[in-house]
């Protein structure tokens, strides 16, 4: 059973001096040619120094978002976009004091936005359950309906409050979570944003693994994926994970739930269709990965050179199928890219007059 411990004296450590250079260092890392993080870099102290004051004496307050839309995969989101100074350096030092307590609540099984708990350990974690052939013959596969913009906030700050006893930690978390409008949701795009999501469903998770004794369960954000030897019980199970999601977080299942033999149609799940002795790639993945080869194969051939992004798109999906079963894709739309590639890298990342930091 999780145990609850309140953690305090945490706001004088965020904006020590020391804390928020190193967050002004970590949130800059492949930004430093943006022109906000230019300002910063010029005259160090100086605005560090100001975040430290409006800490200090709780002026701080959360700049104005830039909104825009985003279509990932066929779904429109709303990403929120805050300036580099003040906010999202402070969110850095935020996360540099709390983000390793956040980390003790959550279970093996949840992933996503947690270092070291990205696609490929949700990957690794589903390959192994499966293993198990006669208890994971079928599987429940859910998906938390508009997750961050149904979180709610004061939910949210009460579950803070069974983590947190420092006050002024508190109330800059509370004004990070009240930055926008309204009684519900959190702003995809702020760092704080990652964690806040992840601890909203942690107690959810244990109870998933401690009070339902679910044995193969994997969480990767609002996805949830789970395994059985019976395909009455699982309908059961998603019955009481819908009262528990209203009951307690006011979050409700979308209605595209499924449950099915888990080998004979594979699980889709974190970009791949895992059918237990063998992985696919998603049929959408490799349709893109189809095309985009083709494109850049066809202007290379053309005469046209490989430029940056082409370079990143193959290795991108390279990366991809990798992990799969996937040889006749790399044979067929990789493997003729190779050689352009490679002539790329040489003499534009590694070139003389590269303008690619690789260091």
């Amino acid at each position: 059973m999780i145990t609850i411990k309140r953690y305090g004296y945490i706001y004088e450590k965020i904006y020590d001096y020391d804390n928020l250079k190193l967050a002004h260092r970590q949130a800059r890392k492949g930004k430093s040619h943006y022109k906000e993080v230019k300002m910063v870099n010029e005259n160090e102290d100086y605005y560090l120094i100001q975040l430290q004051n409006m800490l200090i004496w709780k002026t701080y307050k959360t700049s104005k978002y830039k909104v825009f839309i985003k279509n990932d995969s066929g779904k429109e989101r709303e990403i929120y976009k805050l300036p580099y100074f003040p906010d999202r350096i402070c969110q850095w030092a935020i996360m540099l004091q709390i983000e390793d307590i956040l980390l003790k609540t959550f279970t093996d099984f949840s992933c996503a936005s947690i270092s070291g708990k990205g696609i490929h350990y949700a990957f690794k974690l589903l390959d192994k359950y499966m293993k198990d052939e006669e208890g994971t013959k079928y599987c429940l596969k859910i998906d938390i309906k508009k997750f961050f913009p149904s979180i709610d906030q004061e939910i949210l700050k009460q579950l803070l409050r069974k983590k947190f006893k420092d006050k002024d930690l508190l109330w800059l978390l509370d004004e990070i979570i009240d930055s926008i409008e309204g009684d519900k949701g959190i702003p995809i795009g702020n760092y704080t944003s990652q964690y806040f999501a992840n601890y909203y469903l942690t107690y959810f998770d244990h109870w998933l693994k401690e009070t339902l004794g679910l044995k193969y369960v994997i969480r990767y954000m609002d996805d949830i994926v789970i395994l059985g030897d019976n395909k009455s019980e699982l309908h059961d199970i998603r019955k009481e994970i819908q009262k528990y999601l209203w009951a307690n977080l006011l979050l409700e299942i979308k209605d595209n739930y499924q449950v099915f033999p888990s080998r004979i149609r594979g699980i889709d799940f974190v970009g791949y269709r895992h059918f237990g002795d063998y992985v696919l790639l998603r049929k959408s993945t490799a349709s893109r990965l189809k095309r985009k080869m083709r494109n850049i194969l066809k202007k290379v051939e053309s005469g046209k050179p490989m430029n940056y992004s082409d370079w990143c798109s193959v290795n991108s999906y390279k990366g991809w199928v990798m992990w799969c079963n996937g040889y006749n894709l790399t044979k067929k739309y990789i493997e003729p890219l190779i050689p352009y590639c490679e002539k790329f890298y040489k003499e534009e990342i590694l070139g003389e007059s590269s303008k690619f930091n690789i260091s």
